[in-house]
């Protein structure tokens, strides 16, 4: 659908940094409302343009520093504000971290994730992290961290030290946004996005779906990744996992079919983007993820652990890549 001028001049919600919204918002609407078989048709066919269909991108994601965030992100067990008994830990050791990252690279992951619960990193701890990534990054794995919101500065010092991707997620809709968050604003993490963007380095950004919001703002928040300038180089798709003691924790589960839509129209509206099958794979079906293979998802977190949630072991997902004929994308 094109988009005239005048139209532009008048569109609500664009934010400031998504300077080419070329992505209509009934555009997408029409691929979530197509027949299943076309939609997924259409999907593979696109996926397949740019990308190995067989090949999945495998990451491991560390939990660095755990729990005590100030934040009130309704999903999240790392919450200070939120009684769910996780044990709050301090920044690892290098040692450590460095440890994690060779187990990572030796169970076949090309891409080691550090995440730590901050709202946005102080100096003396973006010191630590910096040395964490240098050796990560020497191991010869890509490195990628999630430190909450960046300043100018900090997101230089990251690419200094050989950062290849930042993450730090829309989450969902901008408007469905302040019934999730209220410590930050969707512009906030915009800017944050803009800072990685600016220093040079690979953004990973995505969403979660199955925390209450309808299939408009799933669209919405599929609108916004799709229409930044550049395109985010990775999307992960979250599927909610609802923790006891958190504000979503008895949330009606979103269904099946309409999360495999959700991946399928990512990968239509971002066709050079690897397509993250993040959390919530523990809860899914071999059948479900098959078919968001299918759908376009190929790239995936490897290992028991996703930061404070379960995730499928190892050996699991290695007995379901046979089962379908994929194979671990090499660096």
């Amino acid at each position: 659908m094109s988009t005239t001028p005048e139209a532009l001049t008048t569109k609500k919600h664009i934010p400031q940094n998504i300077v080419n919204p070329s992505r209509e918002l009934q555009e997408i609407q029409a691929l979530f409302a197509m027949s299943f078989n076309d939609l997924l048709f259409k999907a593979q066919t696109v996926h397949r343009e740019h990308f190995d269909p067989n090949a999945v991108q495998v990451s491991t994601l560390l939990s660095i520093k755990t729990g005590s965030c100030p934040e009130d992100c309704a999903y999240c067990p790392q919450s200070v504000r939120y009684d769910t008994g996780l044990d709050k830990e301090a920044l690892m050791e290098l040692d450590a971290v460095v440890e994690a990252a060779k187990e990572a690279k030796e169970s076949g992951a090309t891409r080691f994730c550090m995440g730590a619960a901050w709202r946005s990193p102080k100096d003396r701890d973006l010191n630590k992290v910096t040395r964490m990534v240098e050796e990560v990054k020497s191991l010869g794995l890509e490195t990628c961290v999630t430190l909450g919101m960046l300043e100018k500065g900090q997101a230089k010092r990251l690419k200094d030290a050989g950062l290849d991707y930042y993450n730090h997620n829309l989450d969902t809709s901008e408007e469905y946004y302040s019934e999730i968050i209220t410590t930050r604003t969707y512009q906030d993490r915009l800017d944050t996005i803009d800072h990685v963007r600016d220093a040079g380095i690979s953004v990973c950004c995505g969403g979660i779906v199955g925390m209450g919001e309808g299939e408009e703002d799933r669209a919405k928040m599929l609108q916004s990744l799709a229409n930044l300038d550049p395109q985010p180089e990775s999307v992960p798709i979250n599927q909610l996992v609802q923790v006891e003691g958190t504000p979503l924790d008895s949330v009606d589960s979103i269904d099946s079919i309409e999360f495999v839509r959700t991946i399928a129209v990512a990968r239509i509206l971002m066709p050079k983007s690897y397509v993250r099958l993040s959390a919530g794979r523990t809860e899914m079906s071999d059948e479900m993820q098959a078919l968001c293979f299918f759908a376009g998802a190929n790239s995936i977190f490897y290992g028991e652990k996703l930061l404070t949630t379960e995730n499928p072991e190892e050996n699991a997902d290695q007995k379901l890549f046979d089962r379908l004929g994929l194979h671990p994308e090499t660096a």
